[in-house]
């Protein structure tokens, strides 16, 4: 039996009615948060550029977008993705290096509108999409994520398992809708060298291609039978070391989307352990940029890959600078969404700083990824004195986990384009979601002010 074969049998025998109820609960808070980081997407520039596309081109009204108004399932998928990852707020899972709430639930909540599905239909589908795109990413291990996004990639395979499983495909169709998401995978990592809005259409079209690869499998469109382990497949193409086993040990054995973490802070989540730290600091004591020789941070490689930039010129590079975001954590003691902003960037006690920080890769921090993104952050003073720092699980990780009601916070906060009441009508669905018995109006309900 053939990698995809078994995935296709997981993704049939994966129902609700098993599902225990910490998986249920849990999955309700992964959709709630998805929404809010969708929901404050929605205004940025590059998702309105979409939006006018999605409204050019028109479609069948079967889907509600994030930002008002209904289109097809396809746009809705490609809008809705897109919108969900751009204030870098989304979830993410350490092993496999994968946002899978920005791919696979607008898919799956498209589809369910569509076909008129229930809430627990719904959260089956989230459950299975993101167990499918977590060992597909843990599978092809941390080389592939050098030049391709593993959300883009891997992620089309959880969005096409997801709409298999609420269309109810057969095995053979499965089998054919994981094969044409996977000739369809692709997002470069080149974009970061710009700053270039691209990084959106990653969540967006891995959610669409995904949700097409299961339509199309509906209609018997075949394809390839072994694009995971084939010669020419995925792993062989797009990762220089694989790891078959992780698709199938402890397969419907275990729930992977109970080791998701979700972000606190509204940059690159390799900036979070750093920023932490900080905060921390800046908690403990009232340090001034006068008192700093130097910080130093040390961490796995890929932090330093994705996020070493001294000089960041716009607010999208900034959050992926490690040393900005160290800087800006310890001066302003925060990292939210709201202190990222033109004044913070161009701040003048921030950029100082910020050139007085260095990141460096450290042998057992870098051993310990991707099981742990940890940091160590020394703080030089004038004084002689060095301040140490150290974590492996930043705030939100399953080992340093945040509470419902900080979620729930989160949403809101991020949700502020919407009336309260439409905030709080939309959350109380989401979290009691197994009790509606349609998610048609899910969506539909709150209005865009």
């Amino acid at each position: 039996m053939n990698l995809s074969e078994k995935l296709a049998n997981y993704i049939i025998n994966t129902n609700y009615d098993d599902l225990p109820e910490d998986v249920v609960e849990f999955t309700k808070l992964c959709m709630l948060d998805y929404f809010g980081s969708a929901i404050a997407g929605s205004k940025k520039e590059p998702i309105q550029k979409i939006d006018e596309l999605v409204r050019e081109m028109g479609g069948k009204s079967q889907a509600s977008l994030i930002t008002g108004g209904r289109s097809s399932v396809y746009q809705s998928a490609l809008l809705n993705g897109a919108s969900s990852h751009i204030v870098e707020q989304d979830d993410i899972h350490k092993e496999s290096i994968i946002h899978a709430a920005t791919v696979v639930i607008p898919a799956a909540l498209a589809v369910a509108e569509w076909k008129n599905l229930s809430g627990k239909d719904l959260i089956n589908a989230v459950v299975v999409g993101y167990e499918v795109s977590y060992r597909i990413g843990e599978a092809v291990s941390s080389s592939h994520y050098y030049y391709w996004h593993n959300t883009a990639t891997c992620g089309t395979f959880g969005s096409a398992a997801a709409v298999a499983k609420l269309l109810e495909l057969s095995k053979e169709q499965i089998v054919h809708t994981l094969g044409n998401a996977g000739t369809q995978a692709a997002g470069l990592w080149e974009f970061i060298e710009d700053g270039a809005m691209s990084k959106q259409l990653h969540p967006g079209k891995a959610a669409m291609n995904g949700l097409i690869s299961a339509l199309l499998a509906e209609k018997d469109f075949t394809s390839a039978q072994k694009i995971l382990e084939g010669k020419r497949g995925f792993f062989e193409a797009m990762s220089e070391g694989y790891n078959v086993s992780k698709i199938t040990d402890n397969l419907g054995d275990e729930y992977k989307i109970l080791e998701n973490s979700f972000k606190i802070h509204a940059s690159c989540r390799h900036t979070h352990h750093s920023i932490d730290l900080m905060i921390e600091l800046a908690n403990e004591r009232d340090i001034k940029l006068e008192d700093i020789d130097r910080i130093m941070v040390k961490t796995y490689q890929v932090a330093i890959n994705i996020t070493d930039n001294k000089k960041p010129v716009t607010q999208y590079e900034s959050k992926f600078s490690l040393q900005f975001c160290t800087a800006l954590a310890l001066l302003k003691g925060q990292g939210n969404l709201e202190i990222f902003n033109e004044n913070t960037l161009w701040d003048e006690d921030v950029r100082k700083l910020m050139s007085r920080v260095d990141v460096i890769a450290d042998e057992e921090i870098d051993a310990r990824y991707p099981s742990k993104w940890g940091a160590i952050v020394e703080v030089y003073l004038k004084t002689g004195e060095t301040i140490r720092k150290e974590t492996d699980y930043p705030k939100g990780d399953p080992e340093n986990a945040v509470s419902k009601h900080e979620l729930l916070q989160k949403f809101r906060r991020l949700g502020k384009t919407w009336s309260e009441s439409d905030r709080e009508r939309l959350s109380t669905m989401v979290l009691n979601l197994e009790q509606l018995g349609t998610v048609r109006n899910l969506l539909s309900l709150s209005k865009v002010t």
